[in-house]
């Protein structure tokens, strides 16, 4: 088995890169990182590239992580074997890392759907103007995962919704979502309205609560945390509504704001 230990082998170089997203954007490819994660990739059938594993690191982390005392674990470490594998030193292995404490093992992975594989069966489909930080992006995922969402729209000033920090944050709800990425998000909602679906924004400006419509072919637009959902998506869409509050804020983090409405869809979804 050959342990990598130069950073000027051009297969490290080129995982390295991913770290940008301008080589993520060119390559279709990104990094999962974690025993967690790569075991999800590895269930979800998405697409693996690469595995690295630090061979260093094994020991440490890998090994305890993976020991086989369990039917799961030697199933991991079987599956893990079926992939291209590559084994780096420590140091090579933390160039590579973006988390302060690794586990030794991450993945290069495929990204997933794109725009010409909306799916206008869902009842609801979740569209985000502009979301900037990572951690709510992540955020975001995880919540619509969890109510069983299998799409997102996200605005072309949006955050990348493969930087490390959200694919982390999404604790494998990233391989179960088409993320579509649009370059011009009036123009894809106006193609989704001719589907039947209408375009619902959040909005300060209205006296209408997120009780008063049905989640029923609705697209929902969350908006920028500073700046809401811009003009003109508002202008573009058939119904504005607001979360209402009792208390003095007039606002709310944008992915709590969003878990309240995918939440209140699930409400009505078990009535």
């Amino acid at each position: 088995m050959q342990i990598i230990s130069s950073k000027d082998n051009e297969q490290i170089k080129a995982i390295k890169k991913l770290k940008e997203k301008k080589y993520r954007d060119e390559t279709n490819e990104y990094i999962v990182e974690g025993i967690k994660l790569v075991k999800e990739a590895i269930e979800e059938k998405v697409n693996i590239k690469t595995i690295v594993i630090c061979e260093d690191c094994e020991e440490e982390s890998l090994k305890n992580a993976t020991k086989p005392n369990t039917q799961i674990e030697q199933g991991l470490l079987y599956e893990i074997a079926k992939y291209e594998c590559i084994y780096v030193t420590k140091k090579i292995f933390n160039m590579l890392s973006e988390v302060q404490t690794p586990q030794g093992i991450l993945a290069v992975v495929e990204k997933g759907d794109s725009i010409e594989n909306i799916n206008y069966s869902e009842d609801i489909i979740l569209a985000l103007d502009g979301i900037q930080d990572p951690g709510n992006l992540g955020t975001i995922l995880r919540t619509a995962d969890s109510a069983n969402l299998k799409q997102i729209i996200l605005s072309e000033n949006s955050a990348d919704p493969y930087n490390p920090k959200v694919v982390r944050s999404t604790m494998g709800a990233i391989f179960r979502m088409n993320i579509i990425k649009t370059e011009n998000l009036a123009k894809t909602l106006q193609m989704i309205k001719k589907h039947k679906f209408e375009i619902v924004a959040t909005s300060l400006e209205t006296n209408n609560s997120i009780y008063d419509i049905t989640y029923k072919k609705k697209v929902i637009v969350i908006g920028n945390e500073a700046n809401g959902v811009s003009k003109e998506i508002q202008d573009l869409s058939d119904e504005k509504v607001k979360i209402p509050m009792l208390g003095k804020t007039e606002s709310l983090n944008a992915s709590v704001a969003a878990s309240i409405l995918i939440y209140e869809y699930v409400r009505e979804k078990l009535m």
